[in-house]
């Protein structure tokens, strides 16, 4: 809980008011809005914009476990990402289905629409290492025995380490 002096992170405010919106379109939040990118990938993350979700109507249930039938994804595009989405739909509809963690999508509908391609924002190139560090850095690594994974692992610290200054160590 945040004390009245503290700072509140955008996402949470932005995250509470979008939502009733969300479900409005069929979203349950603004969860796939918000990860849109990241779920389905550099290609369609700017160039396609999720509009709302068709739920089918579902009959009486006897049995709340069953999960719901899925429903279908309306998204809208220009022509020629339509093209190349309708041809991957199979693979973002499986990206889609993982970042929810059930078989909620079954289909994509796309209707083509001009979409305000959105840039990325540049990332902010991170400062190198103290020689103190990366030393210590090092010395945490000892014990990994697989190079492919102590390299990574050395890389992932770096960049931690140079986002967090002292406090990752």
């Amino acid at each position: 809980m945040h004390s009245p002096k503290e700072a509140k992170r955008l996402s949470d405010l932005v995250g509470k008011a979008m939502t009733p919106v969300c479900r409005k379109r069929g979203f349950a939040s603004v969860d796939i809005i918000a990860s849109w990118a990241d779920i389905v990938g550099e290609r369609y993350g700017t160039r396609v914009q999720p509009e709302r979700l068709v739920w089918p109507r579902r009959p009486d249930r006897t049995d709340p476990e069953t999960p719901p039938e899925p429903a279908v994804l309306v998204v809208h595009t220009d022509g020629a990402t339509a093209l190349m989405l309708s041809h991957d739909s199979a693979q973002v509809i499986e990206r889609i289905n993982t970042f929810y963690g059930w078989r909620a999508i079954g289909r994509i509908k796309i209707l083509q629409k001009p979409v305000q391609v959105k840039r990325p924002e540049p990332k902010k190139s991170l400062r190198p290492l103290t020689r103190s560090e990366e030393e210590r850095l090092e010395t945490n690594l000892e014990g990994v025995e697989n190079d492919r994974l102590r390299e990574a692992l050395k890389k992932l610290g770096a960049q931690v380490i140079a986002r967090n200054g002292d406090k990752a160590a």
